[in-house]
Formats: structure tokens, C-alpha cells, sequence
């Protein structure tokens, strides 16, 4: 039964969880805006320290692979590939929207069986990471980079209903609400948590990452804000 540790980063909340045999043992979760650098470790250590646990009965370590915040991800898979260099225990890294799709699936039982899910995140301006998945978590749509217009996810025909959930959902609403297969659902936050099993499947088969070399799928190129210089208007 091994023992998981999973990092949540690639949005603005951040949390940490200890999995079992796919079951959730403990989780850590903060709201704290920009705080990841600072909290994250903070929020690890608690974790072991509450559920009574070393960093030595780690099997492996789970990290929400991207898309989503640059900072939240570079942050959590250093830490994640840090943790598994220095223990010799593999990475795992599911897709941060395939973890979404699996975590709304889990706390919305009794879902229509030919419902769809299109887990979001607020990719800045009036752009979104989103994909579309089945109850069987299989992709309909891959993960992309989505301008949010009345044109958005032209595939969809309004046959099947369709869950649209996270913080890239939110800013939707004025302009895809009038769709006839718009499901918005509020009040989603991204955890640690809604990796578990997917981790624990990932682990099952094999299915690792090279901890020298893997990186964060980021999907956009990172393109920094002009520096303010003081004096200058």
C-alpha cells in the first residue's frame, strides 16, 4: 500500500495530501494568494508531522503537472523533484485539469451518465485552460488554451450536458451562459485531494516521470509584465 504525497500548486490555492492505497489520509490546504514559496513547505511539514509519518515512509511524490499558474507550477514540481531526489522515490504528475475532472467527479455523485465535464482555469485576460472529459475521465476535447468568446468549444451541440467548473469557469459567465449545454457549477477549489486516485493508479502501473528532467507543462510560453520604473509615468 504505498504512501503518496501530493502537491497542489497550479492554481492560486495550494494544498498538500498524504494518500494511502488511494485513500486520503490527511490534507493542508491555503488560500493565501502568492504565497506558495512560502507556504508550501510549512504545509508539508504539518502534514507529516500531524498524521505521524516521516518523509522516509514516502513511496512517491504526486504533483499537478500544469496547465496553470507558471510561478505555482515551477514552485511545486521543484519541490516535488527535490523531495524525490533526495528520498530516491518516483514522481508521479497527472494533468492539473485531468486531477480537476476526477475530483468534481468524486463530489458530485449521481451525475447524468452522458454528462460531460470542462474543468477550467483562468489562463489571464480572457483566456482559459480547459479540456473535456466523460465520467470515465476519457479526454473529448485535449487540454488547450481557449479564448473566451460565443465561439468557445464549437464541438459541443448541446446533446449532452456539460459541467464547467474552477476559477476559469467564473469569468465565462457572461458570455457562455446563454449556451444550451451551460452548466456552470460555483464553488470549486482546486486540492491536493482530487489527485488521489489517480496517483495511486499512476503508481500502480509504473507510470513516473524522470526526476532529472521533467518539467511543468506550461502550454503558453511565459511572457513577463513590463517593470514599473519608479519616477517614469
Amino acid at each position: 500500500m504505498p504512501l503518496i504525497l501530493c502537491i497542489e500548486t497550479a492554481t492560486t490555492a495550494c494544498s498538500v495530501a498524504l494518500i494511502k492505497n488511494g485513500a486520503l489520509i490527511e490534507i493542508r490546504h491555503s488560500d493565501k494568494k502568492n504565497a506558495h514559496s512560502t507556504i508550501l513547505n510549512i504545509l508539508i511539514n504539518e502534514l507529516l508531522a500531524f498524521s505521524g509519518f516521516q518523509f522516509s515512509d514516502l513511496n512517491a511524490v504526486a504533483v499537478s503537472k500544469g496547465p496553470g499558474s507558471y510561478t505555482g507550477l515551477r514552485i511545486g514540481v521543484s519541490t516535488a523533484k527535490g523531495l524525490c531526489y533526495a528520498l530516491d522515490i518516483p514522481v508521479i504528475a497527472p494533468d492539473t485539469l485531468l486531477c480537476m475532472a476526477s475530483g468534481f467527479v468524486n463530489e458530485h455523485p449521481g451525475l447524468p451518465e452522458n454528462a460531460l465535464l470542462c474543468p477550467m482555469i483562468d489562463a489571464r485576460r480572457m483566456e482559459v485552460f480547459a479540456a473535456i472529459y466523460d465520467l470515465k475521465l476519457e479526454a473529448i476535447s485535449p487540454v488547450d488554451a481557449i479564448f473566451v468568446n460565443d465561439e468557445a468549444f464549437p464541438g459541443l451541440t448541446g446533446n449532452r450536458p456539460v459541467y464547467y467548473f474552477g476559477d476559469g469557469a467564473e469569468k465565462c459567465l457572461d458570455t457562455l451562459n446563454h449556451r444550451s449545454d451551460w452548466n456552470f457549477v460555483p464553488g470549486f477549489i482546486n486540492s491536493a485531494s482530487h489527485m488521489a486516485s489517480l496517483a495511486a493508479n499512476y503508481f500502480k502501473s509504473a507510470k513516473f516521470e524522470d526526476v532529472a528532467y521533467f518539467e511543468p507543462f506550461y502550454l503558453k510560453d511565459f511572457v513577463a509584465g513590463k517593470p514599473v520604473v519608479k519616477g517614469l509615468r
